[in-house]
């Protein structure tokens, strides 16, 4: 059974975009000098294959998912661990190096991983086939934590620096947006910590970083259940202040709903988190 032709020409686009990145990323891994940075450009090589791989799989036989468990280090980051202002921000200009430096190195993987998510969701809103489409969602929401996996390097490096503006500035302007008030609730019968905005077809939830995915049953077109329903993924992930960062990971795959345990260390060196 055939895709249809906007999905296919979608899916062209995708894995088009997913061989430049690991060519890209391979790149990268030769030329980084920094060890966390290296050790991470693997992880997310690696899971860029898997990800390609699962989707040429599917779209060849419309039945074979690779397993594709996510592998970064954002599960359980806190506000406080983000280092906001800006500190005597480097002077940027264009470069003529036949070798790119750690800062470029990430930079280009940060902006690599941006396009992929904000890519890979519009694709997503294509797709007309069930499995295909949880495919690149899956795919979109490991991207956008990889890019934030890269924001957090570069922001303990002092390579992404966040400008504020006066705290009272900020709360003036956000406080403007006051709850939904009590009778339009009632209303629509909306009670505290109701879920809302449930995909009733896919009862998807993809949840950025240590949250939980839980999705329906999948069918192939084969009549093959492929995701058991009731799954769950939850990332648990630790975040030193300084010496290792050590992630603990228990995932139930949303492809075959195996259960996988997983630690990374990552070397930070003496590298320490100013709050």
């Amino acid at each position: 059974m055939p895709f249809g032709a906007h999905e296919a020409m979608e899916v062209h686009e995708i894995l088009t975009e997913k061989i430049n990145m690991m060519n890209h990323f391979n790149l990268y891994a030769q030329q980084a000098k920094n060890p966390q940075l290296k050790e991470m450009i693997h992880r997310h090589l690696q899971e860029e294959i898997k990800s390609y791989d699962t989707i040429v799989s599917y779209t060849h036989d419309y039945q074979t998912f690779a397993p594709m468990s996510s592998n970064t280090n954002v599960g359980s980051v806190k506000p406080d661990q983000i280092q906001y202002g800006l500190d005597n921000p480097s002077m940027l200009t264009p470069e003529s190096n036949t070798t790119f430096n750690d800062y470029e190195i990430a930079s280009a993987l940060l902006i690599c991983h941006k396009n992929g998510a904000s890519n890979g969701v519009k694709a997503t809103l294509e797709i007309a086939d069930p499995n295909l489409r949880q495919v690149l969602l899956n795919g979109a929401v490991n991207c956008v934590n990889q890019a934030y996996e890269v924001f957090l390097f570069m922001n303990q490096q002092g390579q992404y620096q966040i400008p504020t503006m006066r705290d009272h500035t900020a709360k003036t302007y956000l406080h403007t947006f006051q709850p939904v008030n009590e009778s339009l609730k009632a209303q629509y019968m909306v009670t505290q910590g109701q879920i809302q905005g449930v995909d009733q077809g896919m009862m998807a939830s993809n949840v950025i970083g240590g949250t939980q995915v839980n999705q329906q049953a999948h069918v192939s077109r084969s009549g093959q259940s492929m995701m058991p329903t009731g799954q769950t993924i939850q990332t648990l992930s630790g975040m030193a202040a300084s010496g290792n960062m050590q992630q603990q990971q228990h995932v139930q795959n949303p492809m075959y709903g195996q259960m996988m345990g997983n630690q990374v260390h990552m070397q930070q060196g003496t590298q320490h988190y100013n709050h």
